[in-house]
């Protein structure tokens, strides 16, 4: 099962490189944010992307999210949901089956900050406490997507570290740790231990991308059962204009 994340900022004016890059990769389960787009926005081919069962979550310009399922994967659309914490179209949820049971996947987007840090935190506390409940209800968990916070200092090239700054404040990093600790794992972290250089967010100006000075902020986070199955987690750097690349994880069942 491949599971891939991808903060496309504007899926719109990302449609071409979206479809170019599924066909390409083909996940078995994508999650998507910022794709700052209400459902009836979308054009037919995003709207009802072939080969994918579709869960969009946004409005015009700002925030919102997506969800899509291989067809290969669900013979029928699955169910999907908002957590009541949601707000500003910034979580979707579904149920998909794997080899090893159900898993609960989440796309969120986690606001950040600027305006408002204090709404960072409130929504960091209602996620925490939302994968908390998946762990007393032994649900198997796959949170992907932006969560606008990076875990450490490695996590960020030091040309871009500061004293203090939002994405990077102690309050927001524990509140991340207080979430691995509910049985989920940071799967590329995992795999790749020693990776000073694991960024997946580069500010759009002085050619950060193609140097990659950048911050890591974009995750996957399985529970355990499937986070020892993982078997590679990469950042497509290359793939796409937008500030964010896509992060993809492939789980092995054989």
């Amino acid at each position: 099962m491949k599971i891939a994340s991808w903060n496309v900022n504007g899926i719109r004016a990302r449609q071409g490189q979206l479809i170019d890059w599924l066909v390409a990769e083909t996940p078995d389960i994508v999650c998507l944010q910022e794709i700052k787009a209400s459902p009836d926005q979308l054009p037919f081919e995003l709207r009802d992307v072939q080969d994918y069962w579709s869960c969009w979550h946004g409005e015009k310009g700002y925030s919102g999210v997506g969800l899509l399922v291989s067809k290969s994967l669900l013979g029928a659309m699955p169910a999907c949901w908002h957590p009541g914490f949601d707000f500003e179209q910034r979580i979707v949820c579904a149920s998909v089956p794997s080899p090893v049971g159900d898993v609960m996947v989440a796309s969120v987007y986690v606001p950040n900050g600027g305006k408002d840090f204090e709404a960072k935190i409130r929504f960091l506390e209602a996620l925490d406490s939302y994968v908390a409940e998946a762990e007393r209800e032994q649900l198997l968990l796959v949170l992907c997507g932006d969560l606008n916070v990076a875990r450490t200092e490695r996590d960020i090239h030091p040309k871009e570290r500061k004293a203090n700054q939002i994405g990077a404040r102690p309050e927001e990093r524990a509140l991340i740790e207080r979430i691995l600790s509910r049985g989920v794992v940071d799967v590329h972290r995992r795999l790749h231990p020693d990776d000073d250089n694991l960024f997946t967010w580069w500010a759009p100006w002085r050619n950060m991308k193609q140097r990659n000075i950048g911050w890591r902020i974009d995750y996957v986070l399985a529970s355990q059962a499937l986070a020892d199955r993982a078997s590679s987690a990469v950042v497509q750097r290359e793939i796409g204009t937008s500030d964010h690349g896509p992060v993809v994880v492939q789980f092995g069942f054989t």
